[in-house]
């Protein structure tokens, strides 16, 4: 993927690890995620009730929704435990100096 298909979302500092932050660009409501040490963009909308996932629990590698505890993997975007079903939107990050950048297109 070029260069040029990335857009600054936020700063490094603007997500503390261990946690979520929303932010929506191109219309489109994403959740960037901070959990050991890691980014991760993701389609900040539970595919179950579309609840906000940025308000959710994150643990390693997956995120949970705080309305039903549905489960999201966060590099896939793929739905670990019921009552989701379906996968959520995953988008490419890359870091350069203190700006998170993504790719808004769906990796998932």
């Amino acid at each position: 993927m070029s260069d040029s298909e990335f857009i600054r979302v936020c700063s490094v500092s603007d997500v503390p690890e261990g946690e979520a932050r929303a932010f929506k660009r191109d219309g489109i409501e994403i959740a960037i995620v901070r959990s050991e040490g890691k980014f991760y963009a993701i389609h900040n909308v539970c595919s179950h009730e579309h609840e906000h996932l940025h308000e959710g629990w994150i643990e390693g590698e997956q995120i949970e929704c705080p309305r039903h505890g549905a489960q999201f993997d966060l590099k896939t975007g793929k739905a670990l435990s019921l009552p989701a079903t379906n996968a959520i939107s995953v988008y490419e990050v890359k870091i350069e100096g203190e700006d998170v950048l993504v790719a808004m297109r769906d990796e998932g």
